[in-house]
């Protein structure tokens, strides 16, 4: 039964004691005042019969994770293999974050050293992959995939082996996933600690990470070798992963839906196997004779074989039967239903649309999609500037700068700081947007170089194109409509357009 919440202003009783026994007035106020404070408590944290059952630690998040991080990789990559909502959950959000690569560019205000960094890392990030199979971006993607699926990854430095070679970044990418990590390792120091893995010095700041050269888990193809860890510096290792508490070491981000993944998989199973025993049209003849009252009851096909299970069109014969009967398959009302609301919640969990998680639009139009999508864009927009490139894609960028400048190829005292380009959303309404950039630019609230790089691509070289289809335009005498130096917003010839080169 609720109580009725009580008033702590002073009431007729109240003044009314107040005029013969103010101590007495000043303990019921007191009285009044803790009753409402007691009352003013969080319900959550209440303890009764609603909450029995409810426990919660208040452990640290590496307490929680050095306990149950393990057991959350395995059946989250269990579920991704073997479930398509997970597998499609990681796709869509790899795909959003990722996509085709998340690009840098030099930013140093040198137009000529920026051009011969930007070069170099062309160069570099097409073989930069330490086993030899995909460039940066297919690194990067790899990257988030792991940090995704298993809660975090890590990128190591490693020298070339033709790191002799002359002209060329004496440095490549390794990714290990999370089980490369020796939790049991112990520290070189007495001055450091080792927590998970990770190597810390009396200050806290990470120092040294203890990684398996081999996968533990490659035990299972037949090794012989028993995997050993070594201490590998921190400045020669990325830790990608997502902090959503003041911890080391990330989790799964399906971790909130892996029960309600799980027990849908379950669910759809029990409810396939009803379906097929519902499906088995079965006919049982009954009836008994007055004789064979006392004959203990059985099932038999035409041969007089006793059955034991059924199957689809089956007629099977009760002892001296005269009457006969079919089964009655039940009706499936509200699965639908139930399983679209499962599914809301597995998305959430995932923190993925659920019409990208599961392709059924017909929950939506374009307005309620709109909106959907501008909020996980912020959201994909946040993992990509406050995760992904400052813990991913900046260390690489420095280690790359640090070999340009041991190879001799850029200054010593050169800093080349980067700006990068995430893959830009595909527009709904490709004509609306595309309006809408171009009043910005008109407005002066964005430039050209800005709304390119929004696009994914450099500034610097689309301009340099565009300088020279203009001149071959000009060259050739050709005008086309997309050219605004000769045609106006509104097809029109300008008036006042540059004149065309001499021939000569």
């Amino acid at each position: 039964m609720n109580m009725k919440p009580v008033d702590p202003r002073p009431g007729l009783i109240d003044r009314a004691v107040a005029v013969f026994a103010p101590q007495a007035a000043a303990r019921r106020m007191a009285a009044r005042m803790a009753m409402a404070n007691m009352q003013r408590a969080y319900e959550g944290a209440a303890r009764g019969r609603l909450t029995e059952g409810w426990i919660a630690t208040s452990g640290s998040a590496d307490a929680e994770i050095a306990a149950a991080g393990r057991v959350l990789r395995d059946r989250m990559r269990d579920l991704v293999r073997n479930n398509p909502l997970a597998a499609q959950a990681v796709q869509v959000l790899v795909g959003n974050i990722v996509g085709t690569g998340i690009r840098p560019r030099a930013a140093s205000g040198d137009k000529a050293l920026d051009e011969r960094v930007n070069a170099l890392w062309r160069e570099w990030s097409a073989r930069c992959d330490a086993h030899g199979h995909t460039d940066f971006h297919g690194l990067t993607t790899l990257a988030v995939r792991e940090m995704i699926e298993g809660g975090e990854v890590f990128a190591l430095r490693r020298l070339r082996r033709e790191r002799r070679e002359a002209g060329r970044i004496p440095f490549v990418i390794e990714l290990r996933e999370a089980d490369h990590l020796d939790e049991a390792a112990r520290p070189a120091s007495r001055e450091a600690s080792v927590r998970q893995g990770i190597e810390y010095d009396a200050s806290g700041r990470r120092v040294a990470y203890w990684l398996f050269d081999e996968h533990p888990g490659d035990a299972a193809l037949g090794s012989a070798k028993l995997p050993r860890s070594q201490r590998v510096p921190a400045d020669r290792v990325a830790h990608l992963y997502e902090r959503q508490r003041v911890q080391s070491r990330g989790v799964p981000w399906g971790a909130p839906a892996m029960r309600a993944l799980r027990d849908l998989g379950d669910w759809q199973a029990a409810e396939l196997v009803r379906k097929k025993t519902e499906a088995c049209l079965v006919g049982v003849v009954f009836g008994a004779e007055e004789a064979e009252q006392g004959v203990a009851p059985s099932v038999v096909d035409a041969d007089n074989r006793v059955i034991e299970a059924f199957e689809p069109g089956l007629i099977a014969y009760a002892r001296g039967a005269k009457d006969i009967r079919f089964n009655q398959p039940g009706s499936g009302a509200g699965i639908r239903e139930w399983l679209q609301v499962q599914m809301h919640l597995i998305a959430a969990g995932f923190r993925v649309p659920y019409a990208l998680m599961t392709g059924d639009l017909s929950q939506t139009n374009f307005s309620s999609s709109r909106v959907g999508l501008n909020e996980f864009r912020r959201m994909v927009e946040q993992l990509q500037w406050n995760t992904v490139i400052p813990m991913f894609c900046e260390p690489v960028w420095s280690w790359f700068v640090e070999g340009a400048r041991l190879r001799g190829l850029i200054p010593v005292e050169a800093r080349v700081p980067a700006e990068w380009a995430p893959p830009a959303f595909e527009s709904v309404n490709p004509l609306q947007d595309a309006q809408a950039d171009l009043l910005e630019v008109r407005a002066g609230f964005s430039t050209i170089a800005q709304q390119v790089a929004r696009r994914g691509y450099d500034p610097e070289e689309v301009m340099a194109e565009w300088r020279r289809m203009a001149e071959q335009m000009d060259a050739l005498g050709l005008v086309f409509d997309s050219d605004p130096r000769r045609v106006t917003k509104a097809g029109l010839h300008q008036t006042d357009a540059p004149a065309p080169p001499d021939a000569d």
